[in-house]
């Protein structure tokens, strides 16, 4: 499948959706200058490209630990391997391949540091990762810090 085309209206609609996924069609209509049918076209446009994977909740994570884990992978073991298999540990919400020093980064969500450090063990356990890298995140600023 070839990369969906994304005019600007699309990107509007786009990031309307991801302050807000329940942002009503006639509400983005008003914003970007269509009809409320017209944005349900485009928006299942999106969905049937799969542009938009998933419409979800955003949940306050403030009570949570959030970590990232970068991770090299061993190069006798395929990288998308060691992705699938580091979604199985519990904590992990998130795996991405990435450029540069590591080879995946990993986002950890966990209750308390037992948990972290559980789940911190269990990726450092998983056949092809060579060594990781941990960062407790302190502070997080979301998109919507934007508008404000």
């Amino acid at each position: 499948m070839s990369a969906a085309r994304l005019d600007e209206v699309d990107r509007k609609i786009l990031r309307l959706l991801s302050q807000d996924a329940r942002t009503s069609y006639k509400k983005i209509g008003e914003v970007v200058g269509l009809s409320e049918g017209a944005v349900r076209k485009r928006v299942k446009r999106l969905v049937d490209q799969a542009v938009i994977k998933r419409f979800t909740v955003l949940v306050d994570d403030r009570s949570m630990i959030k970590a990232l884990t970068m991770i090299n992978v061993d190069p006798s073991v395929p990288t998308p391997e060691v992705a699938d298999l580091l979604m199985r540990i519990e904590g992990v919400q998130e795996v991405y391949e990435v450029t540069g020093t590591y080879d995946a980064i990993a986002v950890i969500m966990a209750s308390d540091m037992n948990m972290l450090n559980r789940c911190i063990d269990g990726v450092r356990r998983v056949k092809g990762v060579r060594n990781t890298n941990t960062c407790i995140i302190l502070k997080s600023v979301h998109p919507s810090a934007r508008t404000r």
